[in-house]
């Protein structure tokens, strides 16, 4: 494994929604699987900079930016996890990749287990930062706290998109760290909600009991801290790890600590205690 992290490289791929913008760190090779990371709503790829040049002293890491989110085209009208899912393969595709492991964060994790449903061929292990499993009141509390504040002329709606980002994120990260993902929270424009959208409309239950693949949850203490244990009784092949004390960003702060329970559990199935 190289002595520093691999320095960060970035392209664009032609997809069924138009170009996808990726993000990419480490190279190819015959011992590890590229393991392949999916973003949660609304921000982009930006989420994991720091983590794919961690992993990516080993193996290949992807980020690509979802379909209307960061720098990636958007589809035409609002698009299901399905929708996402296969578009990730296209990326996969365009990139020559065979086998490989898959992360996702929040809506991300949604696109793992659809990833993994559609081509379980290619998918070999997920790990999914939240996994949540929500009642119908849960879920018309999810919509409220996530609907997308509308522009107003006194830009109202930025504080807002400003302080309920802040408000989980982790203690331990910076403003000047919030800043640096912030822009990409607002970059969907008009799309930024259809990601929530697609998440609330597809349920673990049912989809994630088909995934025979490994599943490694993390739980971290943020707005979903609550709700990811319950899909303990769905994973067939899974364990749920809390991350006591962690949030949003935990990427960035804890990158060597989850780095080192990430990979014995890709290239040796081993859990984390």
């Amino acid at each position: 494994m190289a002595d520093q992290p691999a320095p960060m490289r970035k392209t664009y791929v032609d997809a069924r929604f138009g170009q996808m913008h990726v993000r990419m760190a480490g190279q190819n090779n015959r011992e590890k699987r590229p393991l392949v990371c999916f973003h949660l709503s609304p921000v982009s790829g930006v989420i994991y900079e720091n983590w794919i040049q961690e992993m990516g002293r080993d193996r290949l890491a992807v980020a690509p930016d979802t379909p209307g989110y960061g720098m990636s085209d958007p589809p035409k009208s609002p698009p299901e996890i399905k929708d996402f899912a296969g578009a990730m393969h296209d990326v996969m595709d365009a990139l020559g990749l065979g086998e490989v492991d898959v992360m996702g964060y929040h809506t991300g994790s949604k696109i793992c287990v659809e990833a993994a449903r559609q081509r379980p061929d290619r998918i070999k292990h997920l790990v999914l930062v939240s996994a949540p499993v929500y009642t119908e009141e849960d879920l018309k509390k999810q919509r409220a706290v996530n609907s997308m504040p509308e522009p107003d002329p006194n830009g109202e709606f930025l504080i807002r998109a400003w302080t309920g980002l802040v408000r989980w994120q982790d203690n331990r990260a910076s403003l000047a760290q919030t800043m640096k993902q912030f822009p990409d929270h607002l970059r969907g424009g008009e799309h930024r909600g259809w990601g929530h959208r697609a998440a609330f409309a597809y349920v673990y239950p049912g989809n994630i009991e088909a995934v025979t693949a490994p599943i490694l949850v993390f739980n971290p203490e943020d707005d979903l801290v609550e709700y990811t244990p319950r899909i303990k009784p769905y994973l067939k092949n899974g364990r749920v790890k809390d991350l006591p004390g962690w949030s949003h960003q935990f990427l960035d702060l804890s990158t060597k600590e989850v780095a080192a329970m990430v990979r014995p559990f890709l290239d040796e199935n081993k859990f984390p205690a």
